[in-house]
């Protein structure tokens, strides 16, 4: 995340470190979803989606306060909204795969 570092002194400590653990969450929560057992993959990956949906509101949050620009809010919002759609593509196809195996 390039926009902490941007972020005015006083809100990089609160709303910054929150927006980076946040981030860092995400990714520790997609790697555990990804290597858990089939019985429980979708609701890591909903797990996955719920912090998404928090990190977005944060980031809406900092650009509400001016404490990062449009641009920046345009950027990672852009992003952000790539990495859901991956999410629910990958919740889709667990969920699919799961029904699939149930009818044979």
């Amino acid at each position: 995340m390039n926009i902490v570092p941007h972020i005015a002194k006083g809100a990089r400590y609160t709303i910054g470190a929150r927006i980076e653990n946040t981030f860092l969450d995400l990714l520790e929560l997609s790697y555990r979803a990804y290597f858990v057992e089939k019985e429980k993959k979708e609701e890591k990956i909903s797990e996955c989606i719920l912090v998404l949906d928090t990190l977005k509101f944060l980031i809406s949050i900092a650009w509400e306060g001016k404490l990062i620009s449009n641009k920046q809010c345009e950027d990672v919002a852009l992003k952000l909204e790539e990495v859901g759609k991956m999410f629910g593509g990958w919740k889709k196809n667990v969920t699919n795969t799961e029904k699939k195996n149930r009818d044979v």
